[in-house]
């Protein structure tokens, strides 16, 4: 199933209402979809480097009001629909200790989760079930999910298809790295 969800992504890449398809994949993907904007992004940006920013900004706006639905989900419909989806994600066990400490990093699960290839969905849902506050929430959301797609934006424009490979295989890496170096440099700010 994941196969042909990616296949069909892919071809919309081309379609001449990929703007409108990448909104609609960016919006699902923050709550239920199974597949990342940067699939559709990537091929959209190589074939129109001049739209890089547009294409990015399109993915930001509607991921970030996806997010918001994961969010309402998990606030108001975390039983019925929320936790089917965790469940089907093999995250359903680590919920009840999840909830009991999420909350606790404040920004950061969500910024985590923004930036790096941790299903975005997954924190969303849980951001509403635990009550983070709503406005740190899409705060975080717009600065990790802006970073994430504008980056990729600004390597395909810079450099073009030689940095595809990077993107898909390497780009989720280096976002985690560039997080723990971050967390490290904030801890030894506060206890070193």
């Amino acid at each position: 199933m994941i196969k042909s969800l990616y296949d069909w992504t892919m071809r919309k890449a081309d379609h001449r209402h990929a703007l409108w398809i990448l909104a609609l994949v960016a919006f699902v993907e923050s709550s239920v979809f199974p597949i990342p904007p940067d699939v559709l992004m990537i091929p959209m940006i190589l074939a129109r480097p001049s739209r890089a920013w547009l294409i990015a900004g399109v993915a930001l706006v509607a991921s970030v009001l996806g997010g918001m639905l994961g969010y309402a989900i998990g606030a108001f419909a975390f039983d019925s629909i929320g936790q089917p989806i965790l469940a089907s994600m093999g995250k359903a066990e680590a919920m009840t200790e999840f909830n009991a400490r999420f909350n606790d990093f404040g920004f950061w699960p969500v910024l985590i989760a923004g930036m790096t290839p941790f299903p975005y969905k997954v924190i969303t849902i849980m951001s509403g079930w635990t009550g983070l506050p709503v406005g740190t929430f899409i705060v975080t959301s717009i600065v990790a999910r802006g970073l994430r797609f504008f980056i990729v934006a600004a390597l395909l424009w810079k450099f073009g298809a030689p940095i595809r490979d990077f993107i898909e295989r390497r780009l989720g890496l280096m976002f985690v790295l560039f997080v723990l170096i971050l967390g490290a440099g904030f801890y030894m700010v506060k206890y070193l």
